[in-house]
């Protein structure tokens, strides 16, 4: 199930992705996980996917990693099939889901964090926006 989870991103199954997430957060986070400033809210998510890409072994995983004008918050290559990730996190506050996904996805392009993914060879490049509520989320995603 993680694995299926975890592919799901590098197949672009962004249905997959948001079914699996939301699963997996009303399955076993409390909404008093995410009683902390605002500012802080995103960084519970963060850590949880951190710890979930953690399994796949052919993946090189970084966190708030440097990348063009800024810092993306989880980046992934995988070299063995040319395909790198970028994942930008945001809470979406009083469940603004739709605004919160497209804020995470105008950082990535404006930010140009796939300029490492392009520098490092990665063919295919997907880039993830993934608005996270109490223990809901939403992800949109394209591909560069």
């Amino acid at each position: 199930m993680l694995e299926t989870f975890c592919r799901a991103f590098q197949e672009h199954d962004v249905p997959a992705i948001e079914e699996g997430f939301n699963a997996y957060l009303k399955k076993t986070i409390s909404i008093r996980d995410t009683n902390v400033r605002k500012e802080m809210k995103e960084n519970f998510y963060h850590g949880i996917l951190l710890g979930l890409f953690g399994y796949m072994n052919d993946w090189t995983v970084r966190s708030n990693a440097e990348s063009g004008e800024g810092y993306s918050d989880i980046m992934i290559e995988n070299a063995s099939v040319g395909t790198g990730i970028v994942i930008e996190l945001k809470y979406a506050e009083d469940a603004a889901f739709d605004a919160a996904c497209q804020e995470a996805l105008r950082q990535i392009r404006d930010r140009k964090y796939v300029d490492t993914l392009v520098r490092d060879g990665m063919e295919t490049i997907y880039c993830y926006g993934i608005a996270c509520y109490k223990k809901r989320c939403k992800v949109v995603g394209e591909k560069r």
